[in-house]
């Protein structure tokens, strides 16, 4: 992907992000007798993910919220990169930042490139160079354009949707992308995958991306820095997650973080961090034959091959008995229960194994098969972890 014109050198690393700053806000609404959120300060550095997290109520939506100024801020400063927001045009202002939300909130009456082209098209964008453009975000968020590009949203599965969203939110190369609980009404495989997807997107782009959301578990896995707000927005802690982890501010962030610390460190894991070779698992392509495949299994000794696409992506398992009779390996496939990505924590991997029996597929950055992992490696992580923070689980 191009690099953003807004690209900056940030501590000896490039990214397109660019710092936030948010000096003394509050809103308050007529009528209510405390406002919503009161004399808020903070710096969101530019580049990471800040996950503000918190429960219903406590407005932590509305604080997101005023950076874009969906709601207007009643008093207080907010500046991105530097520019007081305050002072420009709102709609300027909302064409430079990205937004996505639960439910996608996709139109309706819009296919799938359309919603995508929407604030390039605003922007004055060549026809050329939005078609380009929609067909590069469809292809970043996993989708193929080819497939996808002329259906309308209600042909989409729940997590398709989510990535429309994601790609029309970053459509125009916005330095800041703000996301409330965009993942949140999806099943929780899914949601797993939207979020390893984020993961792996920011590696490439490193935008500066405020994230809402209720969920600790999620706050731990997506955030390299967490806000546990109170009520009106109060900061009770900014951290790192592993910060929080290890020592939880007060009861409040405790009762946040809840039992079993030690074993949400797993959380802060990547299955890149520990081996996933491909060691004994036996691949192959859509195309092999039946009898090929069969043969090759039963010389190594072994019950199930995994079969790749053309693009080396995950399809199915097949199994060794159903391949005597089989006509194509399509006929006898066994749909992939769950997998994880390099991106995925080991809690990810974990829940993914003890789906898949024992051992979970991996794939890399592109959704490529790149190895296996098993409980046994897991379960020495675990170990590890509990003889170094002792077992408060």
């Amino acid at each position: 992907m191009a690099t953003s014109a807004t690209a900056v050198e940030n501590g000896g690393e490039e990214v397109s992000g660019v710092e936030i700053q948010l000096e003394q806000v509050s809103k308050r609404y007529p009528g209510q007798q405390h406002p919503a959120v009161e004399n808020f300060s903070m710096v969101v550095p530019a580049g990471k993910i800040v996950i503000f997290v918190g429960p219903s109520g406590c407005g932590k939506t509305t604080t997101m919220r005023m950076i874009n100024r969906l709601i207007e801020p009643t008093s207080g400063k907010i500046t991105i990169g530097g520019k007081d927001a305050l002072s420009l045009n709102p709609d300027q202002l909302r064409r430079t930042i990205g937004y996505a939300i639960q439910q996608a909130g996709l139109f309706p009456h819009f296919t799938v490139g359309q919603n995508i082209a929407v604030v390039p098209g605003l922007l004055g964008w060549t026809k050329q160079k939005i078609s380009s453009r929609v067909d590069e975000m469809m292809d970043l968020v996993g989708l193929d354009p080819a497939q996808f590009r002329d259906r309308y949203p209600r042909q989409l599965s729940g997590g398709q949707q989510q990535r429309v969203g994601v790609a029309r939110a970053l459509a125009a190369d916005p330095p800041v992308l703000l996301m409330d609980e965009p993942f949140g009404a999806v099943d929780p495989i899914t949601r797993g995958n939207l979020q390893d997807e984020l993961l792996r997107l920011q590696t490439d782009l490193k935008k500066t991306i405020v994230f809402v959301t209720h969920d600790f578990s999620e706050a731990v896995k997506l955030g390299d820095k967490i806000a546990v707000l109170g009520d009106r927005s109060t900061i009770l802690q900014y951290d790192t997650p592993d910060a929080i982890l290890a020592n939880p501010a007060n009861d409040t962030v405790a009762g946040f973080v809840g039992a079993g610390a030690s074993l949400k460190q797993l959380t802060l894991l990547r299955v890149r961090d520990i081996d996933y070779s491909d060691e004994g698992l036996i691949t192959v392509t859509k195309g092999d034959s039946p009898a090929d495949v069969r043969k090759r299994l039963t010389d190594a000794r072994k019950t199930y091959g995994l079969v790749l696409d053309n693009r080396r992506r995950p399809l199915s398992w097949v199994h060794v008995r159903d391949l005597a009779a089989a006509g194509s390996l399509e006929a006898v496939a066994r749909p992939i229960g769950d997998s994880v990505s390099t991106q995925s924590t080991l809690q990810d991997a974990l829940e993914a194994i003890l789906t898949e029996g024992g051992r979970a597929v991996v794939t890399g950055p592109r959704g490529e098969y790149v190895g296996g992992v098993d409980i046994e490696t897991v379960m020495d992580t675990v170990r590890q972890l509990r003889a170094e923070h002792g077992d408060d689980a």
